[in-house]
């Protein structure tokens, strides 16, 4: 418990700093996109690259990918419910259930796997999820929705294979399958430009509470603490029943289950929602509150699960 302890006040610290940085105006929102487009497509990449070239293959595909896929469909099934009960619209539908059950995996769940759980490839299970079903299922459900747009079944089938991410964490299990070592001359300046990754993220984290805009008025409360309790609440609780009633998993896999699935909404939700138009208001102060809420309830998990 105490290394957990350690591990938050680690994030804590970094994204203080962010924080203290643009309060002094040392950074501004200019070199806050540095940072954050820098951890995105280059550091991110190379640091799980390195980490899943040494990754069990078997802890990626296994029962905690079955069971934040569970976490994921008890918190985005409602929403798709009420939304059909109530004839709300393909695109406000699509973003609330985003809102509902997209993790931020990559600016918050790679640094809370590395320094909470201690292992950065907890991770790649929903990043996969997100990256390779969930994000393109999305987006081609929101071009559905767009007047007067036809839908490329090549775009849609090529859009997981355009992000960093993704593409970075194939080639590291694609070198797990194979057995394939990376040279050193190769893997030393990855695993260093991957050292950035996590410090790069949280404090452009932080950079970014500073100076982004606090959730105005235009969202009714109890919407957005339906969203924020699917998201905050349901998921990880959904995560965790089956992770330990019907997976059987082992404390530390059951941990790290319901943690990840305790992660706020993503930021891109927000920019997706932009893009297309579609519940901009909810998206952006979804993503406000349950990034607020999230330190409390994954304190909880830690402490009633570990």
């Amino acid at each position: 418990m105490t290394g957990v302890f350690e591990g938050f006040a680690t994030i804590a610290i970094l994204i203080g700093l962010g924080i203290l940085l643009a309060h002094l105006k040392v950074i501004d929102d200019a070199g806050r996109r540095t940072l954050a487009t820098l951890a995105l497509f280059v550091a991110s990449p190379a640091l799980l690259i390195t980490v899943l070239e040494d990754t069990d293959l078997g802890g990626v595909f296994s029962g905690n990918l079955v069971a934040m896929s569970a976490g994921v469909l008890a918190s985005a099934l409602p929403v798709v419910l009420v939304a059909r009960w109530r004839r709300r619209g393909l695109g406000d539908t699509v973003i609330t259930a985003m809102a509902a059950s997209y993790q931020n995996a990559g600016n918050l769940g790679l640094p809370i796997a590395a320094y909470v759980l201690g292992d950065a490839s907890l991770v790649a299970p929903v990043l996969l999820l997100q990256m390779l079903l969930l994000q393109p299922l999305a987006l081609t459900l929101l071009d559905a929705d767009r007047a007067g747009e036809r839908i490329s079944v090549g775009k849609v089938l090529k859009r997981p294979f355009t992000n960093p991410i993704t593409i970075a964490t194939l080639i590291g299990l694609g070198l797990t399958i194979t057995g394939i070592r990376l040279p050193g001359v190769i893997h030393d300046p990855l695993e260093l430009v991957g050292g950035m990754a996590v410090p790069s993220m949280l404090i452009a984290y932080g950079v970014a509470l500073r100076l982004g805009p606090l959730p105005g008025r235009g969202v009714p409360p109890r919407v957005l603490a339906a969203v924020t309790a699917l998201k905050m609440v349901v998921q990880p609780t959904a995560a965790y029943v089956v992770g330990r009633f019907l997976l059987d998993l082992d404390t530390p896999a059951l941990l790290a289950v319901t943690v990840l699935s305790a992660l706020p909404a993503a930021q891109n939700v927000y920019v997706i929602s932009a893009r297309y138009d579609r519940a901009t208001l909810l998206a952006r102060d979804a993503v406000f509150v349950s990034t607020l809420a999230s330190v409390p309830v994954i304190l909880l998990i830690t402490a009633l699960v570990a």
